[in-house]
């Protein structure tokens, strides 16, 4: 498949794009870029962040995932569940009841101003970091694939990337990116569903998959406690995960505060929880799929070995769709659901960026001139996506593993404050010191990152895994008890 068609229909897909965030932005002010005018229906939201939640990473990553771990990942979505009815009945609330644009302005109502700058740049931070990531992996893909075929230099590849995404979200901001969100979500699972089907039907009768045959019901690692996938670290792993990379997360919070009440945020979170079991467990039987492809076909197997084993797992299915026999088609598809899948996280990461940065930073939402903090929020957004951009290319000389290895990695160290300060808030009524607090979310995280560079001589066998997230917030949040006194009222805060 030529390169000219593939950016023919990339070019097809984002003019659509366009046209539904020009229709859905009309009339849009601040208050419509930050939080939707709080008039999304909720299926609508709940829709819209299946395509959010789940990514570029998981379309590439995932199926990739199957080669050395199986179907153990189906794990950590267990974990996601648990952590999707926490986010529901504790945070959720909370949430509406302050009324809130950015989550963080919890934080400056409950410690103070430092804290409240503190927690709004962990999520700068961590989203900033979690976004290149999963940009990366896309501007690598098509790179590759498509524009390294005319000579287009990597970051041109990614500076068109972004441009696309900010030339759609620029106006409409949150909403937009639920109706775009929710498009792209459609085009994603049909992609995922044809994908299967096409390789099924490509293998014939040569594999069948079975609970033996792929492992498919093999989802918890029980022999090994001490290894870092053991079930209950994976579980806990994902429940944390989800409390802090959703519930604490302006990217995917801001979707829900635009829902109308706290009720319709709710239904969308615990439906949108229980989509995700099955969704995951369909990107693994893609992946299960993509290896029996691979192993038929010694033409694509001496390709796939011949990538760098940082990158190989991440362009198996991109490999299969493009370069194997099944068909031109099939590669349209996949290219479709691929910037589907990617442009439907990315979207909202840059509008989430931009109005942590506008409200928790240049308090737009305070001002009396609306012009005035209209143009601050546009140059926010624009200042964001040149962020973006200088870390894609940064990370691009660092990148190590498959990129959803990485993400959770990161995101070890980068959300545990932010546990630690929203549960310490909402559980305790005692009143920390706002000039020492932030000193607590830098000390621990930066001790768990030495402590795990030194883990074989400290522990012995035993290897942390994603509870390591857990463990982080727990620590914060005994850091913050210990610089703490006991509340003089009883009006610290709404909650």
């Amino acid at each position: 498949m030529s390169p000219a068609f593939l950016l023919t229909v990339i070019g097809l897909y984002f003019i659509l794009l366009i046209v539904v965030s020009r229709i859905s932005s009309k009339g849009a002010t601040n208050e419509t870029f930050f939080v939707g005018n709080r008039s999304s229906k909720w299926y609508l939201v709940a829709f819209s962040m299946i395509g959010g939640s789940l990514s570029g990473v998981t379309f590439i990553s995932v199926p990739g995932w199957v080669e050395s771990s199986g179907f153990s990942y189906m794990q950590m979505v267990l974990g996601y569940m648990i952590g999707y009815v926490i986010v529901s009945f504790v945070l959720l609330p909370m949430y509406y009841r302050n009324n809130l644009s950015s989550i963080y302005s919890y934080l400056g109502d409950r410690f103070g101003k430092i804290t409240h700058i503190t927690g709004a740049s962990f999520f700068l931070f961590s989203r900033i970091l979690g976004a290149s990531f999963r940009l990366f992996l896309v501007a690598d893909v098509l790179h590759y694939f498509v524009f390294a075929a005319w000579g287009v230099p990597f970051w041109l590849t990614v500076a068109i990337t972004l441009l696309l995404i900010w030339a759609y979200t620029n106006k409409g901001g949150i909403k937009t990116v639920i109706w775009t969100d929710a498009l792209q979500t459609v085009f994603m699972l049909v992609t995922l569903v044809i994908a299967i089907y096409a390789i099924s039907k490509s293998l014939g009768t040569d594999f069948h998959v079975s609970s033996q045959g792929a492992g498919i019901m093999d989802w918890f690692v029980t022999d090994n406690p001490n290894a870092g996938n053991f079930w209950w670290k994976h579980v806990l792993g994902g429940m944390f995960v989800t409390i802090a990379m959703t519930g604490l997360d302006q990217d995917m919070m801001q979707r829900n505060l635009s829902c109308k009440n706290t009720k319709d945020a709710q239904k969308n979170m615990l439906s949108l929880g229980v989509v995700l079991i099955l969704v995951n467990f369909i990107f693994l039987l893609l992946g299960a799929y993509l290896y029996a492809y691979l192993k038929e076909n010694p033409d694509l197997y001496q390709a796939f070995m011949g990538m760098g084993e940082s990158v190989r797992a991440d362009r198996l299915f991109p490999l299969i769709a493009l370069k194997s026999k099944i068909g031109a088609s099939f590669g349209v598809i996949f290219i479709i659901g691929l910037i589907a899948a990617a442009y439907s996280s990315a979207d909202s990461a840059l509008t989430s960026l931009t109005t942590s940065t506008s409200i928790d930073i240049w308090k737009v939402d305070k001002m009396e001139d609306q012009n005035k903090a209209t143009t601050i929020r546009k140059r926010i957004h624009v200042g964001m996506t040149l962020v973006l951009f200088v870390t894609i290319l940064t990370l691009s000389y660092f990148k190590d593993g498959n990129v959803i290895s990485s993400i959770f990695s990161a995101a070890n160290y980068t959300y545990g404050p932010l546990l630690g300060l929203f549960f310490f808030g909402i559980m305790t009524k005692r009143v920390v010191n706002d000039n020492y607090a932030w000193i607590i979310c830098i000390i621990v995280p930066a001790a768990l990152f030495i402590m795990k560079m030194y883990e074989k001589e400290l522990f012995g066998d035993y290897h942390f895994g994603f509870e390591l997230l857990g463990i982080n917030g727990i620590l914060c949040f005994l850091g913050l008890w210990l610089i703490s006194s006991r509340a003089q009222t009883s009006t610290i805060e709404k909650c």
